[in-house]
């Protein structure tokens, strides 16, 4: 089987955990490059968030292009104009707004620059979120919220313990119309239902002209799950959740261990 493109993760994947790519992961990777295969950095983060990330693999040039906040946009990595969208309105920020406030949960919202939150008490995660990604914080009411603006994601965020009761008390029926799915202990990502890692996968497959069975992916948390059994070939890190590593076709290295060069030289160079 050939492999043409290959997905990555960034955190817990393609970073170790000092939030760095490693000099063997990043010469395994410059040489899937070199040798014609296109490389899609795959993250829940905003474009901002994966910048850096692009321009130290090179991939901040045209004819690239980077999966954001979790498969709701695909955007040309040398300038993060969209190419594909999927998105949430306003009245879907409203309502789910509303929702964390009576499930007991810490909320904020991303468009394509902006974090907003409108909690006057703001939450650390939301600070983290801000910090790891560079992306600007804006407090903002929530009736005060721009009726025009479109989101890629809406989270709810909170202490592990705090987050995981406020999940149980989501009614089902909400899960029909969202993708709704952890990316962290602290990190509830909620999407438009037509939106999530393994469909945005297949939509620049599909752009790229590239079969699926001439895909690999490679992620660690709940958030990869869909792109992982979109691939012809699934990785999981060592260091990924269990359904992670049940769904994979191979399991790699942690991400303190050069996980990802493992997998590319194992399974695109056989070496």
């Amino acid at each position: 089987m050939s492999i043409k493109l290959i997905a990555i993760d960034l955190d817990g994947t393609l970073l170790n955990n000092d939030l760095m790519i490693t000099p063997g992961v990043k010469e395994s990777i410059l040489s899937a490059i070199a040798h014609g295969v296109h490389i899609l950095l795959a993250t829940g983060r905003p474009f901002i968030g994966a910048k850096k990330y692009l321009q130290e693999l090179e991939l901040n040039k045209a004819g690239c292009y980077c999966l954001c906040n979790n498969g709701a946009l695909i955007v040309h990595a040398d300038n993060g104009r969209p190419l594909f969208e999927t998105l949430l309105d306003h009245n879907d920020y409203l309502y789910l707004e509303s929702l964390s406030h009576r499930v007991g949960a810490h909320f904020h919202a991303f468009d394509y620059d902006k974090l907003y939150t409108a909690n006057r008490d703001i939450s650390k995660y939301t600070i983290y979120e801000s910090f790891i990604t560079g992306i600007p914080l804006h407090f903002c009411p929530s009736n005060e919220m721009d009726k025009k603006i479109r989101f890629p994601k809406v989270m709810m965020i909170d202490q592990p313990e705090v987050l995981d009761a406020a999940i149980d008390l989501i009614p089902k029926e909400i899960y029909k119309l969202y993708t709704i799915m952890k990316s962290s202990p602290y990190f509830l990502e909620i999407l438009n239902k037509e939106a999530d890692k393994g469909k945005g996968l297949s939509r620049i497959a599909r752009y790229l002209n590239i079969s699926h069975e001439n895909v690999m992916s490679i992620g660690d948390h709940e958030n990869d799950l869909a792109m992982i059994k979109y691939a012809g070939i699934g990785v999981a890190m060592g260091n990924a959740e269990y359904v992670i590593k049940e769904a994979a076709q191979f399991v790699t290295n942690n991400n303190q261990e050069d996980g990802v060069m493992i997998a590319i030289n194992k399974l695109l160079f056989h070496k």
